[in-house]
């Protein structure tokens, strides 16, 4: 009978090498994902091409005199991108992982849940970072000036990503699939028209614009877009307003996710 010079390591992998796999796995379906694609990617650029070449909406003129669309609509865009990602294509593909026991039988192996969580977030990021870039080298070929820092641009959407994602995870984890799949595209085009995406919040009237500025797409778009267009450092209120959901969202998800 001959040996081997292998001996079994019987036992889980590190954590570390077990979030990094499960992130590219989330990544790469994510990706290969056509529906997917088509509302974190393509809807986007396509409203960002569209709404800048044609004069459709009124411009508000920033201080420094920046006036064109693409100056108002790219910061939009961007934040549109951060919430088609984290809330709605991530809460459609939870909710159906969930109601086919994908989740349940992942929570049984031995990556924990919390870092199954993770890894998901992860993948959420690493899509971001892709469509930051596409939609930045649009944005550029339709003549964008940016201002400000990118600290504050990363910080802001860092922040509405976990608020997204928090509200995403807590409809995937308490609806059945069916209703977030109809809920998660409702809220999209809901806030995609009176998020302050395209059309700006000072079109709507005083009562309702106080309410619409609470909404987190309407804190990261503005937020995105008093650094960017405006040149601000750090537009603490509308980070405030995303902390306050992220806080929300990712704890009321935490206690009310259903695996099954």
């Amino acid at each position: 009978m001959s040996t081997t010079p292998y001996t079994p390591m019987p036992g889980a992998a590190p954590l570390g090498r077990m979030i990094a796999a499960q992130t590219a796995l989330e990544t790469k379906m994510l990706l290969r994902n056509g529906e997917q694609l088509l509302l974190t990617v393509i809807i986007p650029a396509l409203l960002l091409v569209l709404f800048s070449a044609v004069d459709i909406i009124t411009v508000p003129v920033a201080p420094n005199g920046a006036g064109r669309s693409v100056d108002f609509l790219a910061p939009g865009v961007l934040a549109l991108a951060v919430m088609s990602t984290a809330f709605t294509g991530q809460a459609i593909a939870t909710g159906f992982e969930r109601r086919y026991g994908v989740l349940k039988r992942l929570g049984t192996s031995p990556l924990p849940r919390w870092a199954l969580m993770t890894a998901k977030t992860l993948s959420v990021l690493v899509t971001e970072v892709l469509q930051v870039v596409l939609l930045t080298a649009i944005a550029f070929g339709l003549g964008w000036s940016p201002q400000g820092g990118p600290v504050s641009v990363l910080l802001l959407l860092v922040v509405g990503t976990a608020a997204f994602s928090g509200l995403g995870l807590l409809m995937a984890g308490t609806l059945k699939a069916e209703a977030t799949l109809a809920a998660a595209n409702l809220v999209f085009l809901l806030l995609l028209v009176g998020g302050g995406v395209i059309v700006p919040l000072d079109k709507f009237p005083d009562a309702v614009r106080e309410v619409l500025g609470l909404l987190p797409i309407s804190a990261l778009s503005d937020g995105l877009r008093d650094v960017l267009q405006h040149g601000a450092s750090m537009p603490w209120g509308n980070l405030g307003v995303l902390a306050v959901w992220a806080v929300l969202g990712l704890g009321a998800a935490a206690k009310f996710f259903r695996w099954e």
